[in-house]
């Protein structure tokens, strides 16, 4: 199976390395990422530790989850809903 996305600790290290006065285009090449894609990780995670940024990571995973839990719920829920109506 196919590894999605980066590290935590990857993502980080991008992005100290820019705090540290390393060229973006360099980290980019070093990372195999787009600067495009480091520019998004600058939004959405600097000024995040570590433990922050896992915890964060985790609570994402486990809200999109819950999504589709609710959604197959919701699907089972109206297909029952017609069942009842056809029969009465």
């Amino acid at each position: 199976m196919a590894k999605k996305g980066h590290s935590e600790e990857q993502i980080l290290r991008a992005l100290r390395q820019a705090e540290g006065g390393t060229r973006v285009a360099d980290i980019c090449r070093e990372h195999g990422i787009s600067e495009a894609t480091y520019y998004i990780w600058k939004k959405k995670y600097s000024g995040l530790g570590l433990s922050e940024l896992r915890e964060l990571r985790q609570l994402r995973e486990e809200n999109s989850k819950l999504k589709h839990l609710v959604a197959d719920l919701s699907l089972d829920r109206h297909i029952l809903q017609e069942i009842v109506q056809k029969k009465l």
